[in-house]
């Protein structure tokens, strides 16, 4: 896997952006590994959760143009969408993470900008580093950004905050990101902010987590007669599974439920 390094602890998927000396910038073979590595965790029933993160001084400096550049026929090519999905290459790097059944927590620090950025976006939640700075930094190179942002970004800030920072490739702070909605948390330990919310997800039933996040991918732009089917549906499946059972008999015990692997 190139620059793409991946680690499960005591039920936690780590994937980190390895590549250091570049700020991690992104290569058109690690977009690629992120997906895949996506899929790998969707496969693994024993994972609860799934920390994203980048080695060295940043979270990723976006698409290292100087690499990706020399491969423009590759490029071309990845801007097609698969057959099974509406998305490209590109925007499955960011994208995939929204389909994996368990929170995907991004931890960001340093530069946080273009395609770093679209591919937090793409997690569940992001704890960010008092120090780290953003930008949707396409518009520096006379593009929009193409990595699954306009739908991401949709679902946290306002339409003229995300046309204001697309427009402008502006670098903000963390906490103006917290103020617009793009970041979960801001704090000197970010990681500690993820552990912390990790540990109290895997308090409950990974079914009931799982339907969770389903539930709202599913819904999250559905009027109520679209999103009810999808509720009803997912509720039933949690219902006949042996979690919500083994939940509702450590409730009424009052004591820890012992939840066996993701059935969902």
């Amino acid at each position: 896997m190139s620059n793409i390094s991946y680690e499960v602890r005591d039920q936690v998927a780590h994937v980190r952006l390895d590549r250091p000396d570049k700020h991690n910038g992104l290569t058109l073979d690690m977009l690629d590994d992120l997906a895949a590595t996506a899929d790998r965790v969707s496969k693994d029933r024993s994972v609860r959760a799934v920390v994203l993160a980048g080695e060295g001084e940043s979270f990723s400096s976006g698409l290292d143009f100087a690499s990706a550049g020399k491969e423009r026929t590759r490029i071309m090519r990845n801007l097609i969408p698969k057959r099974s999905s509406a998305a490209n290459s590109f925007q499955n790097a960011g994208w995939a993470w929204r389909s994996v059944p368990v929170p995907v927590i991004a931890v960001l620090h340093g530069h946080c900008y273009g395609g770093g950025l679209q591919i937090a976006l793409g997690a569940d939640f992001r704890f960010a580093a008092t120090t780290t700075d953003l930008s949707i930094m396409e518009a520096k190179w006379g593009l929009i950004p193409d990595m699954s942002l306009s739908a991401s970004i949709a679902q946290l800030t306002s339409i003229d905050v995300a046309k204001r920072l697309t427009m402008t490739g502006e670098t903000f702070d963390a906490q103006q990101a917290l103020g617009w909605g793009l970041v979960s948390g801001v704090s000197d330990d970010p990681h500690r902010d993820a552990d912390a919310l990790i540990d109290r997800i895997k308090q409950r039933s990974p079914d009931a987590v799982a339907a969770s996040k389903s539930l709202f991918e599913n819904t999250w732009y559905n009027g109520s007669r679209l999103s009810f089917p999808i509720e009803q549906a997912l509720q039933i499946r949690l219902l006949r599974g042996r979690n919500a059972a083994i939940a509702r008999t450590a409730g009424l015990a009052k004591q820890k439920p012992q939840f066996v692997e993701r059935q969902l």
